[in-house]
């Protein structure tokens, strides 16, 4: 592996800033539109919030950087548990995925038991 490419693979594993951990939205770019019409490029961040949510099958809380909109998205569809179990891996930060596969984990031994 070369240096670049091992760059990239720490840096993917490691800093995952200004993108929520739930839903994998980051920084959009868009323009500034003066009344003269000049176009001057911008960049739209993503309202993030550090907050701490509750898994019900784990009864345990961790501590996540998302968006206000997942926040709400979490209330709707009924906690973390139900939004980890129904998003995609590739969205999902390393942290939120290690959740993912812990609630699995979990939810499997109870429906064996």
């Amino acid at each position: 592996m070369g240096t670049s490419a091992a760059f990239l693979f720490l840096a993917k594993v490691f800093v995952m800033s200004r993108r929520c951990e739930i839903t994998g939205v980051g920084p959009m770019v868009g323009h500034n539109v003066s009344h003269s019409n000049i176009k001057t490029k911008r960049r739209f961040m993503p309202n993030l919030v550090a907050t701490k949510v509750q898994s019900e099958s784990l009864g345990q809380s961790f501590s996540l950087r998302m968006t206000n909109a997942a926040l709400r998205t979490l209330d709707f569809k009924g906690g973390l548990d139900a939004v980890l179990l129904k998003a995609k891996d590739e969205v999902l930060s390393a942290k939120a995925l290690k959740i993912k596969r812990q609630v699995k984990a979990k939810l499997a031994e109870q429906k064996a038991a």
